[in-house]
């Protein structure tokens, strides 16, 4: 996962889990997400905390270009400023009452969002094809001794499976755990998508076997 002082971006999603109108849950080091399209296709991420009474607004709905939490209907807009309040229609809410907001970016069919203030773009993954993400319970150096490889400038690793090669995309999450999307490069073969799935699965157990292996030391 490139980082450095000024910030870093943690790809969260792929394109396609977040269609227009839906929200979903995500992660990053710095805590949970709500990261929602609105119906224009825009992406949106905001703390996944609704200010009034704590409900999380990954569980809220997207109407147009605005968050409502489930629980009583506040509504926030893209800049995280609450547009409404059912129980008090006539009411204008205070500029004070908004959730906070992070910068998104969607590239190459993966949506990244910003942990601090990065100084640059996200990566472009030209070539390479979404596959599945999946979660790991151990950390980054852990996946990286099981792959026995380092990861790119880019921010990509790619290890050797049986049939062919396969990259990976990490996401630290502050838990220890990490989220890797796995993807193919476009001139993959058929079956290439099952034999990477499978190994990024054996990659997961060795991963997990050597955070286990070094809290038990």
């Amino acid at each position: 996962m490139p980082s450095d002082q000024a910030g870093f971006w943690a790809p969260v999603a792929f394109s396609r889990d977040l269609p227009a109108g839906t929200v979903m849950p995500a992660r990053t080091a710095a805590g949970p997400i709500a990261l929602w399209r609105g119906i224009s296709g825009r992406i949106s991420a905001s703390a996944d905390r609704c200010p009034h009474r704590g409900m999380r607004l990954s569980h809220g709905f997207v109407r147009g270009e605005t968050l409502s939490c489930i629980y009583h209907g506040w509504s926030y807009g893209q800049a995280g400023n609450c547009l409404r309040i059912p129980a008090h229609p006539e009411l204008t809410p205070p500029e004070t009452i908004r959730v906070a907001t992070f910068d998104v970016e969607e590239t190459d069919s993966v949506i990244w969002v910003a942990v601090g203030a990065p100084v640059a773009k996200p990566p472009t993954l030209e070539g390479l094809i979404p596959l599945r993400s999946l979660t790991v319970f151990a950390g980054i150096a852990a996946i990286k001794a099981a792959a026995g490889a380092e990861a790119n400038p880019e921010g990509l690793l790619e290890f050797d499976a049986f049939n062919g090669t396969i990259c990976l995309l990490l996401s630290s999450w502050e838990d220890g755990q990490t989220l890797i999307h796995v993807l193919l490069k476009g001139n993959a073969g058929p079956g290439a998508g099952i034999s990477a799935s499978r190994a990024a699965e054996s990659l997961r157990r060795r991963a997990e076997d050597l955070q286990k292996k070094e809290i038990a030391q």
